[in-house]
């Protein structure tokens, strides 16, 4: 089952146009979303989860046009929004099981033993009578994906999921995901470059509202090879380099600024070639560069 997006656009009533023409298909498995806020993630994402409608454009999940079959799609579809709300004197269990009763598990044995197995499967088991107003912001984001997943579903959305979380609870969620994906198709929107590398076999790269790249990682930055360069500059330099130079981006190092610029040779001296990584692909992305050509 592939899920596949033609020519969707979207302009809100204040003028904002948070889609610009995008065409995309997806199959099982981990691809991520990568963009700044305000690119159209999460607009994308919403009507992908059914909850608001584009301007133009169609998408199927398998045989089921999602824009006009919203019932069968919602059947199929789990969701983990940027933000959602948690009843904080409820417990664990008992929200799941409430929530499993409105996905339409009807018999009781079946969604007890449903919600045991998510419990145990997002590593919630032992905070089961927990209310969900005492768990971290690690532990609601994993309740998030168990209500997610009641219902086995065949595509699933999570918007920027691991925002706020500590280093131990992104490995956490990571693995978690990283299993999810080897039988479903799974969206992951977010804006932290590391998410991507870390998790996707597959990645498109927005901005503005449209796709500016659509690429396996390893692809996109072995792009970049031979092509980025770097030199440790005094701060006050920084400006009048940009001026003339295709800047990808600064970074401060022990006090001094370095810079990455996009060129075919040397482009000043002092300049040495620099290893690139994923996130050198989504700044030189951002700001204008089209790396699809070199990458093929």
């Amino acid at each position: 089952m592939n899920l596949v997006i033609e020519n969707l656009s979207k302009r809100y009533p204040n003028g904002v146009q948070a889609l610009r023409d995008v065409t995309l298909t997806v199959g099982p498995g981990m691809f991520g979303l990568l963009g700044p806020n305000g690119a159209g993630k999460s607009t994308l994402m919403r009507t992908l989860a059914t909850l608001q409608d584009p301007d133009t454009g169609s998408v199927r999940l398998g045989d089921i046009d999602l824009l006009r079959d919203k019932h069968a799609v919602r059947k199929l579809l789990g969701y983990l929004p940027q933000e959602f709300g948690v009843y904080p004197k409820v417990k664990a269990v008992d929200l799941l099981d409430h929530l499993g009763r409105l996905k339409g598990l009807a018999d009781r044995a079946l969604r007890k033993e449903t919600v045991e197995a998510l419990l145990h499967r997002t590593n919630l088991w032992d905070a089961r009578n927990r209310a969900l107003g005492t768990f971290s912001g690690g532990m609601k984001q994993r309740f998030g994906i168990a209500q997610a997943l009641i219902g086995d579903p065949r595509l699933l959305i999570v918007d920027e999921p691991t925002a706020g979380l500590d280093p131990e609870e992104r490995v956490r969620f990571h693995d978690l995901l990283s299993e999810i994906s080897e039988s479903v198709i799974v969206l992951l929107s977010t804006h932290i470059v590391s998410d991507v590398s870390d998790l996707c076999s597959r990645m498109a790269i927005m901005h503005q509202g449209e796709l500016r790249l659509v690429q396996q990682p390893a692809e996109a930055v072995a792009g970049l090879r031979g092509r980025l360069w770097e030199r440790t500059v005094e701060k006050s330099e920084v400006a009048k380099l940009s001026e003339s130079l295709s800047l990808v981006s600064t970074r401060l190092v022990a006090g001094r600024t370095r810079v990455r610029v996009l060129a075919d040779a040397a482009p000043a001296p002092g300049f040495v070639p620099a290893d690139p990584e994923l996130e050198d692909v989504y700044f030189a992305v951002r700001r204008g560069a089209d790396l699809r050509s070199r990458a093929a």
